[in-house]
């Protein structure tokens, strides 16, 4: 199993350390462990969360207008 640090993941996202950080501590974000003071994100935890907000517009969902 792969493991990201912090520091990596917010390398990958393009984002600071300290989002992160904030995310947690308000619940949101991908799932995480902490062992020993070290937070570690696994690399299916962060797949999942970002395919969990995939989009395919920007204007949000579209009504169903053809029906059969």
């Amino acid at each position: 199993m792969q493991h990201l640090t912090q520091k990596q993941l917010a390398e990958r996202w393009r984002m600071s350390p300290r989002t992160l950080e904030q995310w947690r501590w308000r619940g949101v974000g991908p799932k995480y462990l902490k062992l020993g003071g070290r937070v570690l994100y696994r690399v299916e935890d962060v797949v999942s969360f970002e395919n969990a907000r995939q989009h395919s517009n920007t204007a949000g969902p579209l009504p169903l207008v053809f029906r059969k």
